[in-house]
């Protein structure tokens, strides 16, 4: 089962950027499409945007045009580079294939806060 190691997390100030990072532990880019998830305290995890096999990317409307996916299929790794980011936005971020096949990695963690 195809496993994630997610990274890029931490604490930003709104208005501010983060990038975050996942590297899949197979070549699945050209199989699945990439998702990134997140969860925040108390909710359900959501799917923030997937990036689709041919790299179109789909979003969320909470994210739309403050979130881009884009990956390196040479290093295995997906990214979620995030922008004008808003205290909702705080969460627990992951990456999995859509629909989901993978195993769930610990997530990174991203906090919005002044």
């Amino acid at each position: 089962q195809v496993q994630f190691v997610e990274s890029g997390g931490g604490l930003v100030e709104p208005g501010g950027s983060l990038r975050l990072s996942c590297v899949a532990s197979a070549s699945i880019f050209s199989i699945y499409a990439m998702g990134w998830y997140r969860q925040a305290p108390g909710k359900q995890r959501e799917l923030v945007g997937k990036l689709t096999i041919v790299g179109r990317g789909i979003y969320a409307e909470s994210v739309k045009g403050r979130f881009t996916i884009f990956r390196e299929n040479a290093k295995n790794t997906v990214y979620l580079e995030m922008n004008s980011l808003k205290p909702e936005d705080t969460a627990v971020y992951y990456c999995n294939t859509d629909p989901v096949v993978g195993r769930w990695g610990q997530g990174t963690q991203v906090t919005v806060s002044s």
